[in-house]
């Protein structure tokens, strides 16, 4: 009976009615606590909710973009001018362009029989049985013929191979760093769209004449402070804002992100709404072997009637262009749902001075018989009773009741 009659209670009691007891504490210590709790609570989400996050504002992030670069300059290197037909790949680009800074360049190659380089792995032999004829390296430069010959006029033997000859390694020429490239200017044109609020804008000063524009951008070179609207950067400015040594960049190569930063508030005028740039390092340094960027390509020509080319072996400097942003406005939903938020964190305050009463001034639980009752235990009246609580001190409290009829 002792388990039945604790369910019974335990399932009548969840079925009870709870109804909250106002009760009026005349406690000035009190009352100061709870109505500055109030104001910080208030200050806080007036001034982080709606001033800092901006929460009245309905968002969106999923921004429509569209970016065209161009790369402009001229070198002088060994006597000859380089142009950006050379040296830009592609010379007309979208989010990834590329310059050239350094080559490595192989004269006159042909489909020949030529030694291996020594550093592929097992290409080195004292004879013909350590090379098996038709097997293929894919870390060398071809197919090997079976045969073991002198590497080059040295006095070292690898396995011979059919392949384009010579072999890189060997013969490349390495060229001296374009470093007249840190002048080289590149064009970035970028234009998003938000959808969602029907709003377009683009990174280049609006002028009424398209003269006066091509005017602007022939003489313009960015500037966050001066020249926000510039969209014509210099390769050793960007260089310089990843925090790269331009001789170390011309040497190894290396991948730079030029990031693209729209933060637009259309409460205010669609002028407002201007974009910011950021520049970073995105390959790693912490690898010298792999470290850097290059790319290999080749220039085919006929030569006495045999087919012959020049490979090169390019070093570059690629720009990787990253666009993303957000924009937000007035929304009257995420309004009402975020000071309603506001409103009910106020009753934060209630609990605490519901505890600070209880702990530290309710020494001889005066308020909490008060507070709590259980009209089950009290004979049913035809009239209601209303209590007031005033408190005149810590110590001392004055206890009134009176009868409403």
């Amino acid at each position: 009976m002792g388990l039945l009659g604790f369910f019974k209670d335990y399932i009548l009691g969840f079925l009870d009615y709870e109804t909250p007891k106002v009760m009026v504490v005349r406690n000035r210590n009190l009352g100061v606590i709870y109505r500055g709790v109030q104001f910080l609570v208030i200050t806080y989400f007036i001034w982080y909710v709606f001033i800092k996050e901006k929460a009245y504002q309905d968002f969106e992030s999923g921004l429509e973009s569209s970016v065209h670069t161009k790369m402009k300059g001229t070198a002088v290197q060994g006597g000859l001018v380089h142009d950006s037909e050379e040296y830009a790949h592609p010379s007309e680009g979208f989010e990834v362009m590329s310059t050239t800074v350094r080559r490595d360049v192989t004269h006159d190659q042909v489909q020949a029989a030529c030694a291996e380089h020594f550093s592929v792995p097992n290409a080195n032999c004292t004879e013909d049985s350590d090379c098996r004829e038709g097997e293929v390296n894919f870390d060398g430069h071809g197919r090997r013929t079976g045969r073991c010959v002198p590497y080059y006029n040295q006095s070292f033997r690898t396995c011979e191979i059919q392949a384009w000859c010579p072999v890189e390694e060997y013969a490349a020429i390495r060229e001296p760093p374009l470093l007249e490239a840190f002048n080289f200017t590149i064009i970035i044109k970028n234009t998003i769209r938000f959808p969602k609020f029907n709003v377009s804008r683009g990174n280049v000063m609006d002028l009424p004449k398209k003269r006066d524009l091509s005017k602007y951008l022939a003489r313009c070179h960015y500037h966050a402070v001066k020249e926000p609207y510039c969209p014509v950067f210099r390769l050793g400015y960007i260089a310089h804002q990843a925090k790269q040594d331009w001789a170390q960049l011309c040497h190894t190569g290396g991948v730079i992100g030029v990031f693209i930063n729209w933060q637009c508030d259309f409460d205010l005028h669609t002028s407002k709404c201007k974009p910011t740039y950021s520049f970073r390092l995105l390959d790693t340094r912490k690898d010298l072997p792999t470290a850097g960027y290059h790319y290999r390509f080749a220039k085919y020509y006929s030569r006495d009637g045999v087919e012959s080319r020049t490979l090169i072996k390019a070093y570059g400097v690629r720009l990787d262009i990253i666009v993303h942003g957000y924009a937000g406005k007035f929304g009257l939903i995420p309004t009402i749902i975020n000071s309603v938020t506001a409103l009910g964190s106020v009753g934060v305050c209630s609990i605490l001075c519901d505890w600070i009463l209880l702990t530290f001034i309710d020494k001889d639980e005066i308020y909490s018989n008060k507070m709590f009752d259980d009209s089950s235990k009290d004979p049913v009246q035809p009239t209601s009773t209303a209590f007031t609580i005033v408190s005149y001190g810590s110590n001392h409290s004055d206890l009134s009741e009176g009868v409403a009829l």
